[in-house]
């Protein structure tokens, strides 16, 4: 590994963001702008990020291959903030199939980073949700989402990138607190929340900090 390469591994500066128009989304652009980052969200209409200053803008699906490409370009990582819709019945595969085209893509343009935000409950942290979480809303609301999170993971912990798993305790709007705890041992532990902007800066944060590289921290208050 040359130098150049350690350097861009640390200090990444330029930075695309998936899922940028949804609320944590929103925040992770705005913090990482503020930061001084060079973003870049591919977002699927200019009319849902007209309020989002300060980013690169490239209209596409992150289900196309030929979209993340051209938005990979030039990028030293990836933060990927997707999300899907709670499906009780039908299959859902909108995570996997776009991580399965992010990482060939990513390797393609030599883009080496990759933050990609899954959820509590995805992975060993499943059953560890609390009582309502892990016995109501997770089996009836969110099990088939939960499948494609896990496939989602898999895919992202079987490439060579340098990645960051990010699994979210329930998300709330409430001010920040910058007091979140990281917590990979989950004995003991059932159930928790977190703010969307507390949640957006410890992502940001793994952009230049190789303390979680290639673990999967469940974050909470």
């Amino acid at each position: 590994m040359s130098i150049s390469d350690i350097e861009t591994r640390k200090s990444p500066t330029k930075v695309l963001v998936l899922g940028a128009t949804g609320g944590t989304g929103r925040l992770i652009v705005s913090k990482a702008v503020a930061l001084g980052y060079e973003v870049t969200a591919l977002v699927r209409s200019a009319e849902k990020a007209g309020d989002i200053t300060g980013a690169r803008l490239v209209i596409g699906d992150a289900r196309d291959e030929a979209a993340l490409r051209q938005a990979l370009r030039g990028q030293n990582a990836v933060i990927s903030a997707l999300g899907t819709p709670i499906s009780p019945f039908k299959q859902v595969t909108l995570l996997s199939t776009a991580t399965r085209l992010l990482v060939r893509a990513m390797h393609a343009e030599q883009v080496p980073r990759l933050v990609a935000i899954t959820g509590m409950g995805a992975g060993d942290s499943f059953g560890h949700g609390g009582l309502l979480f892990d016995r109501v809303i997770y089996p009836l609301l969110l099990k088939k989402v939960y499948a494609d999170k896990n496939r989602q993971e898999a895919l992202i912990r079987e490439s060579s990138l340098d990645w960051v798993l990010v699994r979210p305790a329930v998300l709330n709007d409430k001010p920040g607190r910058r007091s979140s705890r990281m917590l990979e041992n989950l004995s003991g532990f059932h159930g928790g929340s977190i703010a969307r902007a507390d949640l957006a800066s410890f992502v940001v944060d793994q952009l230049g900090s190789d303390t979680w590289l290639r673990r999967a921290p469940l974050v909470t208050w």
